[in-house]
C-alpha cells in the first residue's frame, strides 16, 4: 500500500474507507512534499509532519493524516508520515490526497522537485487555458539536454531541468515561437526594489526596462510607471544599477526596509524651467527692439540646451535601447526646428514640454503619496514593557510575545492582544469605520489604529513585516502594479500607434517634395509636427492614473481591490448573492424561544446543556452560552456522539437522549404528534428549532435565531441606488428562515436549504440570466461560490489572512457598509477611463487634422501633447477625494 500512496500519478479514486500510509515507503520523503488545498480541516492528527504556520483560523488541529476536505462526497484517508505539507488556503477546492495533488485544479500546487543537475523555474505569460501548459511543455521537451519540463497553469509556473546551464539558452526564443513569454524567477533572492524618479510617461518605463536588459548583469527587470517603483533581479552593486538609471535621465533610490523612502525633490528642476523661460522671453522681446537677430538665437539656444538636455540624453539611451519613447520624438522635434532655423519654435518646445514634465510629475506624485501615506498609519517606535522598566525600541527590534504599552491618544504600533486595560480604538485606518470600537482583554488590536482613552497592555502577536497594515499596503502595491484590461488594450494601440506615425512623419518629410509639392523646409516642418503628435502619452496615462487614484481611495476607505481587473469587473455588476450567516446576519445565533413539553424549562436547559456542550456547531454554542448566563448545571454525561448533519447524543443517567432537527426523531419513528406544528410555527418566524428528546418521546424544543445586522439594509438599498439590480441572498437554513431574513435584509430573491455546492449552481443560474455576478462571503466557506462568481467579494478581513488571500476584493471591516462605496467608486473610475481616453483620442485626431492645412504650430503641437497629459492626470486623480 505505501508504495500504491506514495508513487500514484493518477487521479483515480481509492476503495472506499481504504487507508494508505507512506511510512514504509522506499522512496525518499524528501523528494515529495505534496499541497493538500484546503478551506476547513476537522479536527486530525499527523505524525511527524511539519505543517505549515500560515494556517486559517478555523483550522483546528490538523493533520494530512486524515484530511477532510469540503464539498466531496468521499474522501480517501492517506498518511503522510514524515512529510512537509504546506497548507494552502484555494477557491475551488478539489478532491484530492496529500499523496496526489491535484495540479490541474488546485491554484497553488507543489509539484515534486525536478531530476538532479540544472533547475531553473520562469514564469510564463500568455497561457489561456490548461492545454497551453501541454503545448509548452511539448515544446520544450524536444530541445537538446532537456531532461524534463512542468508547466502549472493555475500558478503560470515553469519548471525545468537540464543536463547542463547551456541548455537554458534557447529556450526564451523557443516560449515566444509558441507564442508565450517567459521570464525567470528570482533563484538567489537578489532581487531589490528602488523608487525611481523623473518618470513622465509610460513609455519613460519602457525606456529603462530596454536600457538595463542590455546589461548581461541584470537578469529581469519590471518597472512601473505608475507606482514610480522598479523590481530588479541582478548581479551587480546597487550603486552600478542607480548609476546606469542616471545615465538614462533618472534617478534610482533603493527602498529602505524601515520606511519607504520619500521622494526628494529636485529643486533645480524649478529653477531651470524659470531660466529658460526668462531665456526664451528676453529673446523674444530683443527680436522686437533691433538687437541683433544672432543675440537672440543665441538666447534660444541656451534656453534649449537648460531644459533639453536631461531629454536629450534620455532620448540617447532610448535610442541606444532601440526604444521610441516621447524623449526621442520631442528631442528630434526641438533639434529639426533649430535645423530648419525656427529657434523660436525649437526654444518654445523644450520648454513646454519641460513645464509639462514638471507638473505631470507632481500630480502622479499626489497618487503614489496616497499609499506612501498608509505606510505612515503605523508610530515607528513603541514603549516596551521589559521588568519594570518602560524603554522605547524601533518597532522593527520588537518580537512576537514583548509587551507593548500604548498611552491614550497614542497609535498603535504593531498588531497585539491586549492583556489589561480597556479602551475605545479608532480603527477607520484598517476597516475604514467611523465609530471606535470598544476593546478589552483578550480583544486583537491592530497596527495604525489609534488607542482613544484607557491605557492599555498589548502581548504583540505579530512582527513589523506581518502586521495587517503591512499586508494591506503590500497587496494595495501589487494591485497598482498590475495592468487591467483597458490599459493593456491602451499599451498595445500606443505601440503600433507610435511607430506608424513616426514612419508617417518620415514620409511627409521626404515624400511630397521629392514629388514636387511644396518646399522641403514647409514639409520638413510638418513632419516635426507630426513626430511631436506620435507622442501617446496622455492615451498611455489615461488608465493607470485612474486605477492607482481608485485603488488608494478604497485602501484608505478600508477596501481592498487586488488589481485593476477587479476594480474594471466590479462596475459591470449587475447582481450580487450574499451568503446569509455572518454576512447579513451577525453569525452568532442567539436563543429566542424555549419550549418544555414534559418536565420544567431548567431540566430541558440541563440535558440540552449536557449534549451540547462537548459541540463546536455555532447553535450548540448559542445554547451553551444561555444556559450558562442562566446557571443551569449540567448533568452526569458519557457516550458523547456526533450524528452529522442531524445532532448529537450522549447517555444520561443510562438514559440515550438526542438533540437535533426534526429529521433525526423521525428517523427514529418518534412519535411527532404535536410536535411538527410547532416545528413549523416557530420556523415561520425564521427561527431554527433544536428539539430535545430520546427514542421514545421528545421532552421539548429551543429556538435560536440570527440576527440580521444593523447595517444590511441600508448597504444593500445604497447597492441598488447605485446600479446593482439584483441582490440575493444564498443560505442552507430552511425555506420559512431564508423568508424572513429576506424580507428584513430587503434582497429581490432569495436560495434557500443550499448545500456549499448548491450556492455554485446559483451562482451559475444568475449568469445564465446575463448577470455580472459579485459573491460576497466570508472568504472560507464559501471558497467555491466566490471562485465562481465573476467577482469574490470577502468580508471582515482586518486580522484574517484567509480574506486577504482567498477573494478578490476584500471589505477589511465586518459589515456591508463600505460596499456601495466599492461599487459606485469602480463605476466612477470606469466612467473617468472612458472620459480620458476618449479626450486623448479627439485631441490626436484634431491635432493631426490641423497640420496638413498648415493651422498647427510646433509649439501648439506640444502644447496639446503636454496639455492633454496633465488634464489627463488631474482628472483621473479626483478618485482619490471621491465620495458617495
Amino acid at each position: 500500500m505505501a508504495d500504491k500512496c506514495c508513487n500514484s500519478n493518477n487521479d483515480n479514486e481509492n476503495p472506499e474507507g481504504e487507508t494508505e500510509s507512506c511510512c514504509t515507503s522506499n522512496k525518499d520523503s524528501k523528494n515529495s512534499f505534496n499541497t493538500i488545498p484546503i478551506l476547513i480541516q476537522e479536527k486530525t492528527s499527523c505524525c511527524s509532519s511539519n505543517s505549515s504556520k500560515d494556517t486559517i483560523n478555523e483550522l483546528e488541529k490538523v493533520s494530512c493524516c486524515s484530511t477532510s476536505l469540503p464539498n466531496e462526497k468521499k474522501q480517501e484517508s492517506t498518511n503522510c508520515c514524515s512529510s512537509k505539507t504546506t497548507i494552502n488556503e484555494v477557491k475551488n477546492p478539489v478532491k484530492t490526497s496529500c499523496c496526489n495533488s491535484n495540479e490541474k485544479q488546485t491554484i497553488e500546487t507543489n509539484s515534486n522537485p525536478l531530476p538532479s543537475g540544472e533547475n531553473m523555474v520562469y514564469r510564463v505569460h500568455g497561457m489561456d487555458c490548461p492545454a497551453c501548459a501541454k503545448t509548452i511543455e511539448k515544446g520544450l521537451g524536444t530541445l537538446k539536454d532537456i531532461s524534463e519540463v512542468k508547466v502549472n497553469y493555475s500558478t503560470a509556473k515553469m519548471q525545468v531541468a537540464a543536463s547542463n546551464s547551456d541548455a537554458f539558452i534557447p529556450i526564451e526564443s523557443e516560449i515566444k515561437k509558441l507564442g508565450y513569454s517567459i521570464e525567470p524567477f528570482n533563484q538567489n533572492g537578489n532581487i531589490k526594489t528602488f523608487d525611481i524618479e523623473g518618470m513622465d510617461c509610460g513609455s519613460c518605463a519602457k525606456s529603462i526596462e530596454n536600457h538595463l536588459n542590455t546589461l548581461p548583469s541584470v537578469h529581469n527587470v519590471i518597472v512601473n510607471f505608475s507606482t514610480g517603483k522598479m523590481k530588479i533581479e541582478h548581479s551587480n552593486s546597487v550603486e552600478d544599477i542607480m548609476s546606469e538609471v542616471s545615465k538614462i535621465g533618472y534617478k534610482a533610490l533603493l527602498q529602505s526596509n524601515k520606511k519607504s523612502m520619500q521622494t526628494n525633490k529636485n529643486k533645480n528642476v524649478n529653477s531651470l524651467v524659470i531660466l529658460s523661460g526668462v531665456l526664451i522671453a528676453l529673446g523674444f522681446i530683443g527680436s522686437f527692439n533691433g538687437i541683433p537677430t544672432i543675440m537672440s538665437t543665441v538666447l534660444y539656444a541656451i534656453a534649449m540646451v537648460v531644459c533639453g538636455y536631461k531629454p536629450v540624453k534620455s532620448a540617447f539611451y532610448a535610442i541606444k535601447s532601440r526604444s521610441l519613447d516621447m524623449n526621442v520624438l520631442m528631442s528630434a522635434a526641438a533639434i529639426g526646428a533649430a535645423l530648419i532655423g525656427e529657434w523660436l519654435e525649437g526654444a518654445t518646445v523644450v520648454w513646454l514640454f519641460a513645464i509639462g514634465n514638471l507638473l505631470q510629475t507632481k500630480s502622479i506624485e499626489r497618487t503614489r503619496n496616497s499609499i506612501r501615506n498608509l505606510m505612515d498609519l503605523a508610530p515607528p517606535e513603541a514603549w516596551v514593557s521589559i521588568g519594570s522598566e518602560l524603554i522605547k525600541k524601533p518597532v522593527e527590534e520588537i518580537t512576537v510575545g514583548d509587551i507593548i504599552i500604548v498611552k491614550p491618544g497614542d497609535k498603535i504600533p504593531l498588531d497585539g492582544e491586549i492583556i489589561k486595560g480597556e479602551s475605545s480604538v479608532n480603527q477607520a485606518p484598517i476597516t475604514g469605520e467611523s465609530i471606535p470600537v470598544d476593546k478589552e482583554i483578550g480583544d486583537n488590536v491592530y497596527a495604525g489604529t489609534i488607542n482613544e482613552n484607557g491605557s492599555l497592555e498589548i502581548k504583540v502577536t505579530k512582527l513589523v513585516e506581518d502586521t495587517t497594515i503591512s499586508k494591506i499596503i503590500h497587496l494595495v502595491e501589487e494591485a497598482q502594479e498590475q495592468k487591467a484590461p483597458t490599459e493593456t488594450f491602451v499599451d498595445k494601440f500606443a505601440s503600433i500607434y507610435t511607430p506608424v506615425v513616426f514612419i508617417l512623419a518620415l514620409t511627409v518629410m521626404i515624400l511630397p517634395p521629392l514629388l514636387g509639392f511644396g518646399t522641403w523646409g514647409e514639409w520638413f516642418y510638418k513632419g516635426l509636427e507630426l513626430l511631436v503628435v506620435a507622442c501617446p502619452c496622455a492615451l498611455v496615462i489615461s488608465t493607470p492614473v485612474a486605477i492607482v487614484s481608485a485603488i488608494g481611495n478604497a485602501a484608505k476607505n478600508g477596501v481592498l481591490i487586488k488589481g485593476g481587473t477587479f476594480l474594471e469587473k466590479a462596475g459591470a455588476i449587475t447582481a450580487i448573492a450574499f451568503d446569509k450567516t455572518g454576512t447579513l446576519t451577525e453569525g452568532k445565533p442567539k436563543v429566542s424561544e424555549i419550549k418544555a413539553l414534559t418536565g420544567s424549562e431548567e431540566e430541558l436547559l440541563s440535558i440540552a446543556l449536557t449534549l451540547e456542550d462537548y459541540s463546536t456547531h455555532p447553535i450548540a454554542k448559542a445554547i451553551v452560552g444561555y444556559t450558562n448566563e442562566k446557571r443551569i448545571q449540567p448533568k452526569n454525561g458519557e457516550l458523547f456522539k456526533s450524528i452529522v448533519g442531524k445532532g448529537v447524543q450522549a447517555t444520561i443517567e443510562g438514559d440515550i437522549f438526542y438533540a437535533g432537527n426534526l429529521k433525526l426523531f423521525e428517523e427514529m419513528n418518534v412519535s411527532l404528534e404535536n410536535v411538527k406544528n410547532h416545528v413549523q410555527e416557530i420556523q415561520d418566524k425564521g427561527k431554527t428549532v433544536v428539539i430535545i428528546g430520546t427514542h421514545r418521546q421528545i421532552i421539548g424544543m429551543i429556538a435560536v435565531s440570527d440576527t440580521i445586522r444593523d447595517t444590511t439594509a441600508s448597504a444593500l438599498k445604497a447597492l441598488k441606488q447605485s446600479g446593482v439590480n439584483q441582490t440575493v441572498m444564498l443560505t442552507g437554513d430552511n425555506e420559512g428562515t431564508a423568508k424572513m431574513i429576506a424580507s428584513e435584509a430587503n434582497v429581490n430573491r432569495y436560495f434557500a436549504e443550499l448545500l456549499p455546492e448548491d450556492k455554485v449552481e446559483a451562482i451559475k443560474e444568475l449568469q445564465n440570466e446575463g448577470h455580472k455576478v459579485a459573491m460576497v462571503g466570508d472568504g472560507i466557506n464559501d471558497a467555491p461560490a466566490l471562485a465562481t462568481a465573476d467577482l469574490g467579494i470577502a468580508m471582515g478581513g482586518a486580522g484574517t489572512d484567509t480574506a486577504m488571500e482567498t477573494a478578490d476584493i476584500v471589505l477589511m471591516a465586518d459589515n456591508l457598509d463600505n460596499l456601495p462605496h466599492t461599487m459606485k467608486l469602480s463605476r466612477k473610475t470606469l466612467t473617468i477611463i472612458k472620459q480620458n481616453i476618449w479626450f486623448s483620442i479627439i485631441i490626436k485626431v484634431i491635432a493631426l487634422v490641423l497640420i496638413f492645412p498648415g493651422w498647427l504650430t510646433l509649439w501648439m503641437a506640444v502644447l496639446s501633447d503636454t496639455g492633454a497629459a496633465l488634464i489627463v492626470i488631474l482628472n483621473a486623480i479626483r478618485l482619490l477625494k471621491f465620495k458617495e
